[in-house]
């Protein structure tokens, strides 16, 4: 049977020990082998080795195994890891119009948010990827992002001020942070505990789920719900790799991460509920986020969105604004 996943020459990644065998796919996360979407990406490899018979295999590398969060989006655009998946914001820089659907406060709730990524918009965004030699195989939670920190309960905008935060590589998620007064800091999650462990950043922002199951709260004191971004996973393959597969295992991998997504989603949801609590249990000190609160973050990064809709292409920002595009 030929190789349909060489490893690609001449990598200078830490991906060499991941071996190409015949049909195998290599598949390459950041999240904790706990998190929703580390379970999601299991079932993948279940079903896809199930639908096939066992002819098309899948090995998973979560919790960094294969690097970091912007090391895999390198791999798979280069083709030396077959599917990652990843936060969206890591891969914003390569497909700026992923700010559409990265606003400040944008999403009422996981209903309307997973409508726009499931639809016209999402579809647009999907084909800028596909311009940069990567497929979307679909979009997974990770849900609304909290704020938490070492130096004083967040109950106010005043709060935020002053406060050294990392942030993930958006340039929409920096911007929003200089407006609320902090001084937001780019970096990978896997220098993140360590940072905060030795003082280096005051906090970060991630969903509770995250914030819990990569032990945060071991290093970190208050936690507020300020909901600031609907996050999303990005799951996404070399496109060159997925057209060398047959199309009976081009069907399966497409069928079994529709239905990963799908558990992915609903585990999300259940696995946020129960993270706050948990985090309180383990000692951190939550702050409700008030209704003046709230309305004062909104208008404080109201400016933000504005901005990051000029940056989008013509067609996504008509799209985002309800009008119809005009074809090029």
């Amino acid at each position: 049977m030929n190789a349909i996943f060489p490893l690609f020459a001449g990598s200078a990644l830490a991906l060499c020990a991941a071996t190409a065998d015949a049909d195998k796919i290599r598949v390459a996360g950041n999240f904790a082998t706990e998190h929703s979407s580390s379970l999601a990406m299991q079932k993948f490899k279940e079903e896809v080795e199930s639908l096939t018979d066992g002819a098309l295999t899948v090995d998973i590398f979560p919790a960094q195994q294969l690097g970091g969060a912007a090391e895999n989006v390198q791999a798979v655009k280069l083709g030396a890891v077959e599917i990652i998946w990843v936060g969206s914001a890591y891969l914003s820089r390569t497909v700026p119009d992923l700010a559409a659907v990265s606003m400040p406060f944008q999403f009422s709730g996981r209903d309307e948010a997973f409508a726009t990524v499931d639809g016209p918009i999402g579809a647009a965004i999907d084909a800028k990827l596909a311009g940069e030699g990567m497929k979307s195989l679909g979009y997974m939670e990770l849900g609304f992002r909290q704020l938490t920190n070492n130096v004083r309960p967040v109950e106010s905008v005043e709060d935020i001020e002053g406060l050294k935060i990392r942030l993930q590589p958006n340039e929409t998620h920096m911007a929003t942070f200089r407006a609320l007064g902090a001084n937001p800091v780019a970096m990978d999650v896997k220098e993140l505990y360590s940072a905060m462990e030795q003082g280096v950043i005051d906090g970060q922002e991630n969903p509770f789920a995250i914030i819990d199951v990569a032990g945060y709260a071991e290093v970190q004191k208050y936690v507020s719900n300020t909901n600031h971004f609907f996050d999303f996973i990005s799951v996404v393959t070399n496109q060159d790799k997925f057209d060398a597969l047959s199309p009976e295992f081009q069907e399966a991998v497409t069928t079994a991460m529709a239905d990963a997504v799908a558990f992915q989603r609903q585990l999300a949801a259940e696995q946020d509920a129960a993270a706050l609590d948990k985090l309180v249990a383990d000692g951190m000190t939550y702050s409700e986020v008030s209704p003046d609160f709230a309305a004062a973050l909104r208008a404080a990064t109201a400016p933000v969105a504005v901005e990051a809709r000029k940056a989008l292409s013509p067609e996504i920002a008509a799209m985002l604004a309800g009008e119809t595009p005009v074809s090029q």
